[in-house]
């Protein structure tokens, strides 16, 4: 019959989907690798036999045995047949049979044919007992598959036999060694002095190091091809040499950290889907992906040991090799705290930021002093140059987690770590206009100049295209920055009204208190009321500090200051509750409060000078002149700046600077209401005090008040007083470092009198007597006691 099948023509091999191209190539694969596979099969069967029939050496038996075996070989020889009586085709059958090896492996007791197909109930004792026994005479030789030859008739495949050692020869020499080196005297290790110890210290020391800057400073001139070192690097954190061990595994610690400071990308590494690993690429985008993930592995790596030493010495176990004590541990421990901290600030956009926060957040709350400073700072750092709040959101969810988990028991510092966030009003309130970046357009006289006409409307219609990107793309960083904000102040809020509600004898108030009065201004209009109640509340019930009720005055200002304008609530309270808590204050421990008490009344009367009344700014001006009398000289400063801003301020202030009394009453200066006092009945003699005080500064404030506050003229202030605010003045005139400022001018010490005679005061017959008694010649004599007791006796 005369074959059809045509040879596929060009065209329908273009038309042929590409699918079923690769799937004939599979499948010619296939077939090429199953022919070998099966050559090789049939190659390992018959070097199993030839090795068992070589195996099968006769050995000798006893006598009585004999007789036996004989007997049987003679039944045998007569059941079987002889050579001679067989006929040829049968012995050239079992000739070509004896050539395969399979008639070699096969039992020839059943009667199955040679390629029968196994049957699914045969036993498994049965399979094994089929299997021909190997006897160890001779070492397995395992083959070397070299890559196969392609001839006219096939694929040849090529193998090399491997070698093998002799590993029982190698055991009795070993055995031997054992024997001999058990039958030498031990020799004693030299015994070394302690300079020669710390001689050969230093030197493994010197020798570490150099190892640690070599490795380092190749990772560093090429990144790329260095990344195994990394791992080499990494692995000397495990050093096991007790000598040189703690300060080898500190000193690559810190090396680590420059390293991956100084060759982490500026941005983060994804895992690389199945799809991509897939595809093929250009070598240098395969050698950037095979550097991104050694560097991703080795970086995880590296924070998993520091996180296992913090673990370590916090757990106070010891390794198994007891390399290191449990008093270096803390070392290390600070070390890798360190670490750890620089990591968080330095690489805030790479992978695993969010582990290493989770790692430092509950150290913050640690009893070592040093390890939770070092977390407050990292952490108070990222707050400050966290410009979107990626990284503010993740801390302040983790610390909302420690509190709660820990039912408010931690640190206040743990929570005054939020007045650190770069959260403000000015940041959200910013319109679109002033965010988006200014492109500079050319102007019409320059397209009027350089454009033709169709250029002109071209570029127009580019310039208003532009202008649009531009604009929406700063409305969308604008809303995800606000976004963030919004989450992240959601969360703090939620963590202090939980304290406000649940713990309000917390040692947490304070911080709460205080964060309360910075973010007030940012609180939904909605939670108003309720908080001045709870703030009103916690002031009236007495349990709070001085410090304490400050905050919650200066918190309720805060919102009443920002959103609050608009609602109708009557302060009067939080007025009389400072004017009448004023005197507490002194020159003592609650010096520092007054810094507090000037950011009150800044809120209080500045910020709100339409809403407060005559007599109230009056009562306040007399109390706070009161008050500059017995406090130290920078609160002395901020109050007497705070009443020259009240003198600008509201009118009729300088009726307390005559010494006529205005209206009825007499003042009052113990009653607690500010309002019914009547302070304008009274005069401000304080400040002929205050200009005689031992300050200079508060001198010329004293002056500067009695003179009216006048802003211009002789009475006027310099620029240096009048253009800062109460609260700078009082941190500027402080003095916590024990200085005075402005220093005290040096005197020079008064020269004392010189006398050219010394005996100018001494009567003339004195010194006479002076003078002889000094000139005569001194005669000693020998004392003999015996006879100085003998002339007493007879006396």
């Amino acid at each position: 019959r005369k074959n059809t099948k045509r040879v596929p023509s060009f065209r329908k091999l273009l038309r042929t989907s590409q699918i079923k191209l690769d799937n004939k190539l599979k499948n010619k694969q296939y077939k090429q690798k199953s022919a070998a596979k099966k050559y090789r099969k049939e190659q390992k069967k018959l070097r199993e036999a030839v090795r068992d029939a070589i195996s099968r050496k006769p050995f000798p038996l006893e006598e009585c045995k004999k007789k036996q075996v004989a007997g049987k070989r003679e039944e045998e020889e007569e059941d079987a047949l002889p050579l001679d009586m067989m006929d040829e085709d049968d012995l050239k059958l079992i000739e070509d049979l004896a050539q395969k090896a399979s008639f070699l492996t096969r039992d020839l007791s059943s009667n199955e044919p040679v390629h029968v197909k196994k049957r699914k109930h045969e036993s498994v004792i049965e399979k094994y007992e089929k299997v021909p026994r190997r006897m160890q005479t001779e070492p397995e030789k395992e083959l070397i598959h070299l890559l196969p030859i392609k001839d006219k008739s096939g694929i040849i495949p090529q193998a090399v036999e491997k070698p093998v050692l002799n590993v029982v020869h190698d055991e009795e020499e070993g055995t031997e060694d054992m024997e001999e080196g058990e039958d030498l005297v031990e020799e004693p290790l030299p015994v070394l002095t302690a300079e020669e110890m710390a001689a050969q210290r230093r030197q493994k020391l010197q020798e570490r190091k150099m190892h640690i800057a070599a490795l380092a400073s190749a990772i560093l001139s090429e990144p790329d091809n260095n990344i195994k070192k990394l791992k080499e690097l990494r692995t000397m954190l495990m050093e096991q040499d007790p000598n040189v061990a703690v300060i080898v595994r500190k000193l690559v610690m810190v090396s680590l950290v420059e390293i991956f400071k100084d060759i982490v990308p500026s941005y983060k590494i994804r895992p690389l889907t199945e799809a991509e690993k897939a595809t093929k690429v250009k070598k240098e985008t395969q050698k950037l992906r095979e550097f991104e993930e050694g560097l991703v592995s080795q970086y995880k790596f590296y924070l998993e040991n520091l996180e296992q030493t913090i673990k370590d010495w916090k757990q106070r176990k010891l390794k198994k090799s007891n390399v290191i004590s449990l008093k270096a541990y803390k070392g290390l421990a600070e070390v890798a705290v360190k670490c750890l901290c620089e990591l968080l600030v330095a690489l805030p956009h790479f992978n695993f930021h969010n582990n290493i926060i989770v790692l430092i957040v509950p150290l913050m709350n640690d009893p070592s002093k040093m390890i939770s400073e070092l977390c407050f700072e990292a952490v108070k750092k990222l707050f400050k140059q966290d410009k979107l709040g990626y990284a503010s959101l993740g801390v302040v969810k983790v610390i909302s987690g420690l509190v709660r988990g820990r039912n408010y028991d931690v640190r206040p510092e743990v929570l005054k770590v939020f007045l650190h966030l770069r959260i403000k009003e000015v940041e959200l309130q910013k319109d679109s206009e002033d965010i988006a970046p200014k492109k500079k357009f050319m102007t019409y006289k320059e397209k009027r100049k350089n454009l033709s006409r169709m250029q002109r409307k071209w570029k127009k219609a580019e310039e208003k295209l532009e202008r649009e990107l531009l604009e929406a793309e700063a409305s969308e960083s604008k809303e995800k920055k606000l976004k963030l904000h919004t989450e992240t102040l959601n969360i703090v809020f939620l963590t202090y009204f939980r304290i406000l509600k649940k713990a309000q004898k917390s040692p947490l108030l304070p911080a709460v208190l205080e964060g309360l009065a910075k973010f007030a201004h940012l609180i939904n209009v909605e939670f108003f009321d309720d908080l001045l109640i709870v703030l009103h509340s916690l002031i009236a019930s007495g349990g709070l500090s001085y410090r304490e009720s400050l905050h919650c005055i200066l918190s309720a200002f805060h919102i009443l200051s920002g959103q609050g304008d608009v609602l109708n609530i009557d302060p009067m309270k939080f007025y009389t509750h400072l004017y009448k808590t004023l005197f507490s204050l002194h020159a003592g421990g609650t010096n520092e409060d007054i810094g507090i008490v000037l950011q009150c009344l800044d809120v209080m009367f500045a910020k709100r000078r339409k809403q407060v009344s005559q007599q109230r700014a009056l009562a306040f001006l007399k109390r706070l002149s009161t008050l500059a009398l017995h406090v130290l000289p920078n609160s002395s400063v901020g109050i007497l700046a705070t009443n020259r801003v009240f003198m600008q301020m509201f009118p009729k202030m300088d009726l307390l600077l005559d010494n006529e009394s205005q209206g009825s009453g007499v003042y009052l200066p113990e009653l607690d209401e500010p309002e019914h006092c009547n302070a304008q009945n009274t005069a401000l003699w304080e400040l002929h005090l205050l200009q005689r005080h031992y300050h200079p500064t508060v001198q010329k404030f004293a002056a500067h008040l009695i003179a009216g506050a006048p802003t211009e003229g002789s009475g006027a202030l310099s620029l240096d007083f009048s253009q800062r605010s109460a609260t700078e003045l009082f941190e500027a005139y402080c003095m916590k470092g024990m200085t005075f400022n402005p220093p005290v001018a040096s005197v020079t010490p008064r020269r004392k009198d010189t006398f050219s005679q010394m005996d100018s005061f001494v009567d003339e017959e004195l010194n006479k007597q002076l003078q002889q008694h000094i000139n005569e010649t001194v005669v000693h004599k020998s004392l003999d006691f015996a006879k100085h007791l003998k002339e007493t006796s007879l006396s």
